[in-house]
């Protein structure tokens, strides 16, 4: 197996998994100013359900081009010390990610505006 393909399915991979997992969070979150029960779940799986159809066949090619083009870039430039760099900041940004979620709850990604009110 080549490094980059081994890098891509053992820690890329991972990495965009986690991040989805987030959104789907997000989705569960932002569904919950929904006061029906039965509403809310056909909402989050159709939310869940487009939103991975379009990451599937827009997003993912598009972010994968990107992705390709920073990592070709950063080692290009600074060789492979560039490389590393790029998975250290993917995950770094991952692991911020998911902190920010543990210790203040995943409406503190979101910007202030698109927050839920506090019920009561």
């Amino acid at each position: 197996m080549k490094k980059a393909t081994a890098v891509k399915n053992y820690y890329v991979l991972p990495c965009l998994l986690l991040l989805l997992n987030l959104v789907n969070n997000l989705v569960s979150y932002k569904a919950e100013v929904i006061d029906d029960p039965f509403v809310r779940t056909a909402v989050v799986i159709a939310l869940v359900l487009f939103g991975g159809t379009v990451v599937a066949f827009l997003l993912s090619p598009a972010l994968e081009k990107l992705a390709q083009t920073l990592h070709r870039t950063s080692k290009s430039s600074a060789g492979s010390v560039g490389e590393v760099v790029f998975l250290i900041a993917l995950g770094v940004l991952v692991f911020w990610l998911y902190y920010q979620m543990t210790i203040h709850g995943i409406a503190s990604l979101l910007p202030a505006e698109w927050r839920n009110s506090p019920l009561g």
